[in-house]
């Protein structure tokens, strides 16, 4: 019986997590040394890349010292939080990791406090102590503090800690005498994270996640709490509902570096892969065929935001994408639901729209980034909070944010948010840059990430995580200007746009396609304009000096997908295709806007 410890790596978005994971790799030789890695190695999908954050959890393994480490990268946005529950089920310490400058930021403490609860031996990692400016003991102390405030017990706030910097690839106990190694992280590792004590008792193992093969269909990955597992063993799933199936195990792999192995049996302690088990969901548990007995399932937080998806009716629907039917949606949400457990979709009285609850703004744009990707065409209605009623009151989804940001622009950032019903809870500086902590509903954290860029020159950093749920907050602002609605189908010509550009500003070019009731730019004015772009310049036969201006054309503004969630109205929605993003009316002739309004 080789010795296994299991760890999930948490900290705040961009404080080095999968960095770290790396260097584990690299330090462990799970390559070869010519072998071209790259580097952020487990952020495998393309999302991930380009966005920088992880989304979906990874398992690893490596071997020190003759001890198996299984490795869990754990998402840092509080949007994947369903993600980060359910793997630490499969942890039995977690190793925190926080910015020797930022310190504990909004998600270090949701995350940090899920760990406490379920009882898991922390480890504190402070990471970039090569930053100019970082106060590395400082941070340590509020580690300490934050851990006490979330309610620690003894055993949890006696932790170790190391300093170091992942980048430059070392770790150690003194952050002014650089080592050169990781070693002393591992050291720490095999030290202090407890080893798996198995009990005694019949075959008990949570699903906590799952995997897709074309091959072999659904895996189910969890880590077997105890018993026995072997290839071919008859096996009783017990629902979350608490119906039982009798179902059988064809294959068992445990995880070895960055891929699986297959093996005969699983060992007590150590997380596996199996294949072959039919109609099991996350939360269930795999138990003995003779006398099952049940594993508490995973409690997951309630979704805090809704969003409608439906068909893309536009003019231009069909010319980019393959699945365009309510059908083709409806069977891909379905498929999100296995996987993805913070979601909800809920059926409308229309065939061809769906409500999907989600955490957040950003959790439900990479579900929607990614369908995009695979080739659906689709539209999305304004994001809406989800209110509740609570001992007879209306009440909405409230959330602490933190913003950093330089001191000279910080006055006009807590305005903003005053405007939008925030209250300020705490103000600090550090250095020339301030750190200011409110609390603010959901409803005005829309839109409020592209006003704060645009007032700060982009040098604002925002993050913000669900509190709870309070009483309504009275009337959060909305967008200020309307919108330029295209009047005709057609071209988009540069002498119109050319004329019109002192109306607004645009978000197309010149030349692009557009259609009737296409939100094509942004009104200076509060009220909505339709305006024609497709008028070409009447050429005479005689030609006059000053008649042959050249247009100067302003760039256009382009969206990404949140900002254009954030920035459309109750009539509008944003069109999703995989080579365009577009924004409409609702209806489209002008004639029925009117009607719809009367």
């Amino acid at each position: 019986m080789a010795s296994i410890k299991n760890i999930a790596i948490i900290a705040h978005v961009d404080h080095g997590k999968t960095t770290l994971v790396d260097k584990i790799l690299h330090f462990c030789e799970l390559f070869r040394d010519n072998e071209q890695t790259g580097d952020l190695i487990l952020d495998n999908n393309d999302l991930e890349r380009e966005r920088g954050i992880t989304i979906v959890s990874k398992n690893v393994s490596v071997n020190y010292k003759g001890t198996k480490i299984n490795i869990i990268d754990t998402p840092g946005h509080a949007d994947f939080g369903g993600e980060v529950e359910r793997v630490l089920n499969m942890a039995d310490g977690v190793l925190l990791l926080v910015d020797a400058f930022e310190g504990p930021m909004p998600q270090t403490r949701f995350v940090l406090q899920k760990a406490l609860s379920m009882g898991l031996k922390p480890c504190v990692v402070i990471n970039k102590v090569d930053k100019p400016n970082c106060t590395p003991e400082e941070v340590h102390e509020q580690v300490f503090d934050l851990m006490y405030e979330l309610g620690a017990e003894e055993w949890q706030l006696d932790f170790p800690t190391v300093y170091g910097s992942a980048k430059e690839n070392w770790m150690g106990d003194d952050f002014a005498k650089p080592t050169g190694t990781i070693a002393p992280l591992l050291d720490m590792v095999l030290e202090h994270i407890p080893t798996f004590k198995p009990e005694t008792g019949t075959t008990q193992m949570l699903v906590t996640s799952l995997d897709f093969s074309s091959y072999t269909g659904r895996i189910a990955i969890g880590r077997l709490q105890r018993g026995h597992l072997k290839e071919g063993q008859a096996v009783t799933l017990v629902k979350r509902d608490g119906r039982q199936m009798a179902t059988r195990i064809k294959e068992l792999y445990t995880f070895e570096g960055l891929g699986r192995s297959r093996v005969q049996e699983l060992q007590t302690g150590d997380i596996g892969a199996l294949v072959g088990l039919e109609g099991f969901d996350i939360g269930d548990t795999i138990a003995d065929k003779e006398n099952p007995e049940a594993l508490v399932t995973i409690a997951i937080d309630e979704p805090t935001m809704s969003m409608l998806f439906t068909i893309n009716d536009s003019p231009f629907f069909g010319q980019d994408g393959k699945f365009v039917t309510s059908r083709h949606i409806k069977e891909r949400l379905e498929k999100e639901l296995e996987k993805n457990l913070a979601l909800r979709v809920k059926e409308t009285d229309s065939a061809d729209k769906f409500m999907v609850y989600g955490r957040g703004v950003l959790h439900l744009s990479v579900l929607i980034e990614t369908m995009r990707r695979e080739g659906y065409e689709l539209q999305i209605g304004q994001p809406q909070v989800i209110l509740k009623q609570i001992d007879g009151k209306q009440c909405e989804p409230i959330e602490s944010l933190t913003i950093d940001l330089p001191e000279a622009v910080s006055g006009k950032a807590v305005e903003m948010v005053a405007m939008r019903k925030g209250e300020m809870t705490k103000m600090e500086s550090r250095g020339d840059r301030m750190l200011c902590e409110f609390l603010i509903p959901s409803r005005g954290i829309i839109g409020l990430r592209n006003q704060l860029l645009t007032a700060t020159a982009g040098e604002a950093i925002m993050a913000h995580r669900f509190l709870e749920y309070q009483p309504m907050k009275g009337d959060v602002p909305q967008r200020q200007n309307g919108s330029m609605v295209s009047m005709e189908t057609g071209k988009a010509i540069p002498y119109s746009i050319d004329k019109l550009q002192e109306r607004g500003r645009f978000f197309i070019d010149p030349g692009e396609d557009i259609y009737e009731g296409q939100v094509i730019g942004e009104n200076s004015r509060g009220d909505d304009m339709v305006i024609n772009v497709t008028k070409t310049k009447k050429l005479t036969n005689v030609r006059a000096s000053g008649s042959d201006d050249k247009s100067r054309i302003v760039p256009a503004i382009k969206f990404s997908l949140e900002e254009a969630l954030e920035y459309i109205q109750k009539d509008e929605y944003v069109e999703v295709t995989p080579k365009h993003l577009r924004l409409r009316k609702i209806f489209l002739k002008e004639t029925e806007r009117k009607r719809s309004k009367a």
